[in-house]
């Protein structure tokens, strides 16, 4: 039996929404260019943005009426609370420090505050500047950062410092971006099912887990693409790394003590913090003992690793949803599976499209660099 009549149309329409709200949001941006342009066209894109809003507002508007008046106040809070924990849990760090918003609200005193209106509305422009921020930190022009081939080792670990915290803010956006995507398409309509309706405890969490990991691997495709790789994996070169030894094997061998201004060869050994280290790069300015440096070196040292776990995780999702497809036997699973697996099919592609072309590329890289070696040998 097809139940149909069990879905909750209000709430599908929210979840729609809040699932595409990035889609709606750069239809509007590209609605609202600025420049000279034909009236007709002027006309058009006017047109394509009060329809797009409006139709999104009207709809948006008269499902949570719907909602409002059909559930109860815990439901509704359950359905919207993501949303207040999504600016917080960013946090946005480097770029907050930049405008100082939160330590101007949190060090407003009772005798600073006029009323608790003006507090309110600080609140308000504190995360009206949060979002403006992650939004042009994530789509602007200045999104992807550059690398800069410098000789300095104190800039050099500089440049790694700031790579590092792009680089987890972008896991950040990650995380919470996936989580969001599958809270909204697994849990929040289980929530709203009545207590006398049955539903599939096991399938919800497997549903959870697909659309989470999926949407997570989509998301890292769009932000670390190839370029990204490359960049980070310059930084790591550059950076160099250290490994620890027994001082006891190498008491003969000459140790310099590590200074901060100079960049080490690779093979060379240097004392820090009573202990002995071995140069592993072709160049290190790395601190011996910071295991953040260890650990970017490590990740980012091979240009390939970051896509060659993505593919993996991708081939493992499919392989998996496969079997499900297989095995499944209600209409809803097989639809659901299927539209995963097509959103699955193509970001595998495009993986393993970048991994064959930036495989060949490094490869041909790389050759020159070992006859060179090998002539010198």
């Amino acid at each position: 039996m097809k139940n149909f009549h069990l879905i909750d149309f209000n709430l599908l329409m929210v979840t729609t929404i809040v699932l595409g709200r990035r889609f709606i949001g750069s239809i509007v941006k590209e609605a609202s260019q600025r420049g000279k342009v034909s009236l007709f066209r002027s006309i058009l894109l006017f047109l394509t943005r009060f329809t797009v809003l409006t139709a999104t507002g009207w709809s948006l508007c008269r499902s949570l009426i719907h909602l409002f008046r059909t559930y109860s106040f815990l439901n509704l809070l359950f359905l919207c609370y993501p949303f207040g924990m999504y600016i917080p849990f960013l946090q946005l760090n480097y770029d907050l420090r930049k405008t100082n918003l939160l330590s101007h609200v949190a060090s407003m005193g009772p005798r600073e505050a006029v009323s608790g209106l003006a507090r309110s509305r600080d609140y308000l422009l504190t995360l009206r500047e949060t979002w403006k921020q992650h939004t042009r930190q994530l789509y602007g022009p200045e999104a992807m950062p550059t690398h800069a081939c410098c000789l300095s080792p104190s800039l050099i670990r500089n440049e790694v410092e700031f790579l590092k915290m792009d680089f987890n803010w972008r896991m950040k956006e990650v995380l919470v971006s996936s989580m969001l995507s599958a809270y909204y398409v697994a849990f929040v309509p289980v929530w709203f099912v009545k207590n006398t309706h049955y539903y599939d405890k096991r399938w919800s969490c497997e549903l959870f887990l697909l659309v989470s990991i999926s949407t997570s691997v989509i998301l890292m495709q769009h932000l670390l693409p190839a370029s990204y790789c490359d960049l980070l994996h310059k930084a790591a070169a550059h950076l160099g790394c250290w490994q620890k030894v027994d001082p006891a094997l190498c008491s003969n061998v000459l140790q310099h003590p590590w200074t901060e201004e100079c960049m080490w060869p690779q093979g060379v050994l240097v004392k820090h913090s009573k202990n002995v280290y071995k140069a592993v790069g072709h160049y290190n300015v790395a601190i011996p003992s910071d295991v953040s440096h260890f650990r970017f070196h490590f990740f980012f040292s091979n240009p390939l690793r970051i896509l060659n776990i993505l593919l993996l995780l991708e081939g493992a999702v499919i392989v998996y949803q496969l079997y499900s497809l297989m095995s499944s036997e209600k209409w809803h699973q097989t639809i659901s599976l299927a539209l995963i697996l097509f959103s699955n099919y193509y970001a595998f592609f495009k993986l393993l499209r970048d991994r064959l072309v930036l495989g060949k590329a490094y490869s041909y890289s790389a050759s020159p660099q070992r006859d060179l070696d090998h002539r010198f040998s």
